[in-house]
């Protein structure tokens, strides 16, 4: 038996899984960078791993094999795949009822426990996606300031509502242009383009423009170009800029939020922006996001203002109960000195590894966010993220995934670790990086 007959044994389940996936949903999945399309290689195309069950670290798939997990749903399992806090949580809700539309106090709970340690945040609004939570950030904002324009950074994944699905024209700073068909050109003229960690073209559109302008939204940290943390003062020069010109500041904090700090990016870079939307780990993985900020600002959404947003499954009982138990694990426990320690660990491990093979890399962390790019220079935005060599990483991701390591399908990706992945867990990820990192050495 050859070896491309062994590796087809080892992922049949999966390989019809996905065959049978392709004729019911587009691609064979519900969001397109599951599709593994990103790290084919000329060695032949991988299809979609099927995950059957994760526990700690790991995830185990339908054909039995067992991998370490660094997607963690993209962030939110900051404490493992099903801990048993959140379990229990969960299941008492299940006993009782896991939706009304109507109030519960566990929405009440976890609306006072993100008021209390987020800084900015004075009052808070439930929402069901990260897209929902920025798309209503962005209409507060432009009714409360009258302004119709909205700043964002190239690269910058605010979801996929119109206005922000957008890609940039010519010019270092630009009106976006549709990136998907269906988005009129009408709505994206309304959004304004730069480069993250560009103070100069921030400053640029502001004098222009600030009587048009109702917010920046950024991300503290990119986290959807591989991981970017800001340059030191960015942010609090973005802040003195938006406030001299009577401009919003929203933070997505969809990913960052509670990833890096209790108390969100803001907290930890000592930066308070007007508005904040958190996703992912507020509801402890189940779908549940939200969008908080000062309380003049708040008060303006309906039944309180004029400024309407609803949701039917809003506040679900069972995102609360999971969101409640994960940030109460959070709050209680030495979390985030766990996580800091052992994704320092990974990060110069795997600098090591590449450095003895010979393969460059540019590695950046954020807490417990990572970001490995192939690449001898520093990346700093979206433009040096595309200048990485995405052939050298879709060879990593796939001698990694047949080491039982399992990445995100995409060179574009912020690894995560949680409070699973301990010495063991990182020492493991070491070795199978190093042999991968041979084996892209040997291919040059």
């Amino acid at each position: 038996m050859n070896k491309d007959q062994v590796k087809v044994d080892r992922y049949a389940k999966s390989r019809d899984a996905y065959t049978w996936a392709c004729e019911v949903m587009p691609g064979g999945v519900n969001s397109p960078v599951r599709a593994f399309k990103s790290v084919n290689t000329e060695q032949g195309d991988i299809v979609p791993v099927t995950v059957k069950s994760g526990k700690g670290a790991y995830v185990t798939d339908i054909d039995g094999n067992n991998y370490i997990d660094y997607i963690l749903s993209y962030g939110p399992l900051i404490l493992g795949h099903t801990p048993e806090s959140v379990s229990a949580a969960m299941s008492k809700v299940m006993r009782s009822g896991w939706t009304f539309g109507m109030p519960t106090e566990l929405e009440t709970q976890l609306a006072q426990l993100v008021t209390d340690v987020v800084p900015s945040i004075d009052i808070v609004r439930f929402v069901n996606s990260g897209t929902e939570a920025v798309m209503s950030a962005i209409r507060l904002a432009r009714a409360a300031t009258s302004r119709n324009k909205v700043i964002k950074c190239t690269g910058c994944y605010h979801g996929h509502s119109d206005s922000l699905l957008v890609q940039a024209g010519s010019g270092a700073t630009t009106l976006g242009v549709p990136s998907s068909p269906g988005v009129p050109e009408s709505i994206t003229q309304n959004t304004i383009l730069i480069p993250f960690n560009d103070l100069e073209a921030l400053d640029s559109v502001l004098k222009e423009q600030s009587e048009e302008i109702a917010c920046f939204v950024i991300e503290p940290i990119a986290g959807n170009m591989g991981c970017i943390p800001p340059k030191e003062d960015y942010l609090e020069v973005v802040r003195e800029l938006c406030d001299r010109h009577g401009v919003l500041l929203i933070f997505d904090e969809v990913m960052t939020g509670f990833r890096v700090d209790l108390g969100c990016a803001q907290k930890r870079f000592g930066v308070m922006p007007d508005l904040t939307c958190l996703g992912k780990v507020v509801g402890g993985g189940l779908p549940c996001a939200a969008y908080g900020g000062r309380e003049d600002l708040m008060r303006q959404v309906a039944p309180d203002g004029p400024v309407y947003q609803a949701g039917t499954l809003s506040g679900n009982p069972l995102a609360m109960a999971a969101g409640l138990a994960t940030l109460e694990a959070l709050r209680d426990t030495d979390a985030y000195g766990i996580l800091e320690t052992n994704t320092a660990k990974l990060q110069e491990g795997l600098e090591k590894a590449a450095s003895d093979a010979g393969v460059s890399i540019y590695t950046t962390r954020v807490g417990s966010m990572f970001g490995l790019f192939f690449s001898d220079t520093p990346v700093l935005n979206y433009q040096d993220a595309t200048n990485c060599r995405t052939d050298h990483y879709a060879i990593f991701f796939q001698t990694m995934l047949e080491q039982g390591i399992m990445l995100a399908p995409s060179a574009f990706e912020t690894w995560f670790t949680s409070t699973q992945h301990d010495e063991t867990v990182i020492s493991k990820t070491i070795e199978a990086a190093s042999i991968a990192f041979q084996k892209i050495a040997e291919a040059e």
